[in-house]
């Protein structure tokens, strides 16, 4: 007959012990849960004494659902020390010069498709427009000073060729200005950099 050593049986079973324990707990809780949802009575409730310890049923007793709360709650990270945080950092305004003022039009449907004199194809849905001397792909902010309205157009054609306009926007661009209905309008224009 062999002599068993109780102590270490007992310790090493207690991990097992433990999860099982603990497995019973997660399905008293379960089932408490179910049976407020159905008005079904659980089959049976876990309670475990401990034996130095009060009564434990899980499932009933708060300490239970307030060791799972604190772990479905996320918790976003930490900023590191000297972490600059850009949610609250706001897009600078880009640097811009002025370059006049003039009366703006815009493009008529027929020209929607065509090629445009830097070899691209305009489109009246675009945030485009034609000058006569600034380079093809320079952005412009065109601003109404009659309603405060502004678009930024960026430069891909030549014109406009009637006399008296400084710059021929594309409808899209027009309408964001507040030119459409009349057909044209004083704008001021900014060469915006970078």
């Amino acid at each position: 007959m062999t002599k068993t050593n109780k102590p270490a049986t007992i310790a090493r079973n207690l991990p097992r012990a433990i999860a099982a324990i603990a497995a019973l707990g997660l399905l008293g809780v379960t089932a408490s849960g179910r049976a407020e949802q159905t008005g079904a009575v659980p089959a049976a409730t876990v309670s475990l004494t401990q034996p130095d310890g009060p009564t434990f049923v899980p499932g009933q007793d708060p300490r239970f659902a307030q060791a799972f709360a604190a772990v479905s709650t996320p918790v976003g990270p930490a900023l590191l020390e000297g972490a600059v945080n850009i949610a609250g950092i706001e897009a600078a305004e880009p640097e811009s010069t002025p370059i006049g003022s003039g009366t703006a039009s815009y493009y008529a449907d027929r020209f929607n498709g065509q090629r445009t004199a830097s070899g691209e194809r305009f489109s009246n849905s675009d945030f485009t427009a034609a000058h006569r001397t600034l380079p093809f792909g320079s952005r412009v902010r065109v601003t109404n000073p009659s309603n405060g309205a502004s678009v930024v157009v960026r430069i891909n054609d030549r014109g406009p060729f009637t006399r008296g306009r400084t710059i021929d926007l594309s409808r899209a661009a027009a309408q964001q200005v507040g030119i459409v209905r009349a057909g044209h309008g004083e704008v001021a224009l900014e060469l915006i950099e970078g």
